[in-house]
């Protein structure tokens, strides 16, 4: 392939390195190969001269910036103190094999060369605190030794103003504890990034480091540090990205970076990418990415930062400390405000669906039909005001307390009245399975409230998934325990009236208060505004919570009784075989009441039921009032 070959040193002739690398061109290539200097100034070459580099990193960076547009053709052997180099084009330790790839027609390669303040950059440029991001020997680290720094980087978080200009003129203006900046990425088990990037796109590729919050961050170092699988697709929110050609970084004060692991300093860090300005042997594990990237299209310019801090956030992140929970900008909230602020005012529009999901509930529940209620749950317009409440409880807005206040109450009075009227009016007076279903509330519905006040109160501040708030209406049902409170009224029946009333005021507090805990965490309020609606509402919650708690321990214990009588599904009574199941149980005080379906093949007497009553008590160790439902088998 080469018929001229040359030897770009520093070191002396008469090293025995250099008389062993001369002599294998010779053996093995059957080439005498010239000895040039590095500083040499070297002219337009012919395409069968190879200039073979035994220097370190420093000499190559001055050999390849002094042959840029000169066409020549360049192959790198490994030396101790070329590491940059060597990893950054993997070049092989092994001097025999490093030469056999410079001979090799399909690692030839046009490259792109980063430069920063015009030096050439092999590796990467760091500025300021990138956590562990950059270290390539992280892995190699005890697990002891990276919950030690994982703790400590909690203590050393800081934040710097920096302003960055693309080559496209985009500037943004962010407050960043660190950003690095490499014009590739070889893919390395040291190394906490995996993601490849091209070798001659033209683009550099810059990661910002800038969490907005101390939960954001304790995220970012899980993933660095444990996790340790960072790709471009899916970036911890904590770190923004650029792909560009240019790259300007300006601060108010003179910025300290790494470059190549030396410390330099600098008032800006101009960057720019050198694209396919030489040809270079590169390694051999990357012949399979030379041909890749053959094929590659030209890329445009990419900016990622939609996550990092803006405007009023950064000035936060710089004059105090990180906060617990990212704080929203005030676009975010103030498009957010507007849509709770509509959703508080009370409308005939609200009135007219609220009337109509309470008729129609009611009917499904007198008619036993799951869908007619399900079809009222989605109709019904109470969520957005009770998520109107939320935001006026975090944020002490007493405009928008009020008016969701006086929303709930009409709305809620009116559906009282519309469904007890209904139920009055109607001649039926069963209770059926929809109502039973929902005068017995335990900590589950608590459970359910809270979570779908999460869910609203996310769901609502993310406009691209607010059509989840049909499911969350469908999850919570609201209105289905206020239509069975005013059946109970209708009915006068107190405790279908006291148990649905208690399943609507845990889901109205619930929500309320998860929906403002989820304001909060999202950055819409911040925590010492919210205090006392907090407490408040908590309160309230608490007070809601203990017969919860109370019904819940009875559904358990229910629970447990049942599943120990299940040792009892087939029973041997007066040498008669048995087979029992249990259709109903409630526990009234100190008794167990039980009804017990028994099927037998033979006729039951009143000892018969004796015997059984005796085996149950012996077996829960409890009083039981047995109820029992015969069923003869006739063969």
């Amino acid at each position: 392939m080469y018929k001229i070959v040359n030897l770009v040193t520093s070191t002396p002739e008469d090293d025995t390195h250099i008389e062993t690398i001369l002599e294998h061109l010779k053996v093995t290539y059957a080439l005498d190969a010239s000895i040039i200097s590095h500083t040499t100034q070297n002219e337009q070459c012919s395409e069968d001269e190879l200039f073979l580099l035994y220097l370190n990193d420093d000499e190559i960076k001055y050999f390849f910036q002094e042959s840029l547009e000169k066409n020549l053709n360049i192959a790198i052997l490994p030396k101790d103190d070329a590491p940059n180099a060597l990893r950054n084009y993997s070049i092989t330790k092994d001097t025999h094999k490093a030469i056999e790839d410079a001979f090799n027609p399909k690692l030839l390669s046009k490259i792109d060369l980063l430069q920063c303040n015009e030096v050439i950059t092999f590796n990467r440029i760091v500025i300021g605190d990138m956590h562990d991001i950059n270290k390539y020997d992280f892995n190699k680290e005890s697990l002891f030794e990276k919950v030690k720094i994982f703790f400590s980087n909690l203590n050393n978080l800081k934040y710097k103003n920096y302003t960055l200009i693309t080559s496209k003129e985009s500037k943004i203006q962010v407050a960043a504890s660190g950003i690095t900046v490499l014009e590739h990425k070889i893919v390395s088990d040291k190394s906490t990034s995996t993601e490849e990037l091209s070798i001659h796109n033209g683009k550099l590729n810059a990661f910002i480091l800038a969490p907005t919050s101390l939960l954001s961050y304790i995220w970012y170092l899980i993933v660095i540090f444990f996790y340790q699988n960072v790709k471009l697709s899916s970036l911890p929110k904590s770190v923004g990205y650029i792909k560009t050609s240019k790259l300007s970084i300006a601060s108010e004060k003179p910025i300290d970076f790494l470059l190549d692991g030396a410390w330099l300093s600098a008032k800006n860090v101009e960057l720019e990418v050198l694209e396919d300005c030489l040809n270079v042997h590169l390694g051999k594990a990357l012949e399979e990415k030379i041909q890749n990237d053959d094929k590659a299209t030209e890329e445009k310019d990419t900016i990622k930062i939609a996550s990092l801090p803006k405007d009023e956030v950064n000035n936060l992140l710089l004059e105090k400390s990180l906060p617990l929970f990212q704080k929203a900008s005030d676009e975010e909230f103030k498009e957010l405000f507007l849509v709770l602020r509509d959703s508080a005012k009370f409308s005939y529009i609200f009135l007219i669906l609220m009337v109509l999901s309470t008729l129609l509930a009611t009917t499904g529940l007198f008619a036993n039909s799951a869908p007619v209620v399900i079809g009222a749950m989605i109709l019904a317009p109470l969520m957005s005001p009770i998520i109107s409440l939320s935001m006026g409880v975090v944020r002490a807005e007493k405009a928008l307390l009020s008016q969701s206040l006086k929303t709930l109450s009409i709305g809620i009075g009116m559906a009282l009245l519309a469904s007890s009227f209904y139920a009055y009016i109607m001649p039926l007076e069963q209770i059926t399975l929809e109502m039973q279903s929902r005068i017995h509330p335990t900590f589950l519905d608590l459970m359910v409230a809270i979570f779908a006040g999460i869910a609203g109160a996310y769901a609502n501040s993310k406009t691209e998934i607010a059509k989840s708030l049909a499911g969350v209406a469908i999850a919570v049902a609201l209105v289905p325990p206020l239509s069975v409170t005013g059946i109970g009224i209708g009915m006068l029946n107190v405790e279908v009236i006291y148990g649905s009333l208690l399943l609507f005021t845990t889901n109205l507090i619930g929500i309320t208060l998860s929906a403002a805990f989820t304001f909060i965490v999202l950055g819409f309020a911040p925590v010492h505004r919210a205090k006392r609606g907090l407490l408040y509402t908590s309160i309230l919650l608490a007070i809601i919570a203990i017969p919860l708690v109370s019904s819940f321990q009875t559904m358990v214990d229910k629970s447990h009784y049942i599943k120990r009588l299940s040792i009892y599904k087939t029973m041997h009574i007066n040498n008669h075989k048995l087979q029992t199941a249990v259709v109903n149980m409630e526990i009234r005080g100190k008794e167990l009441e039980i009804e017990l379906e028994v099927i037998s093949k033979n006729r039951f007497v009143l000892e018969d039921y004796s015997l059984i009553k005796d085996a149950i008590e012996k077996l829960l160790e409890r009083e039981v009032s047995l109820k029992v439902v015969p069923k003869i088998v006739i063969e």
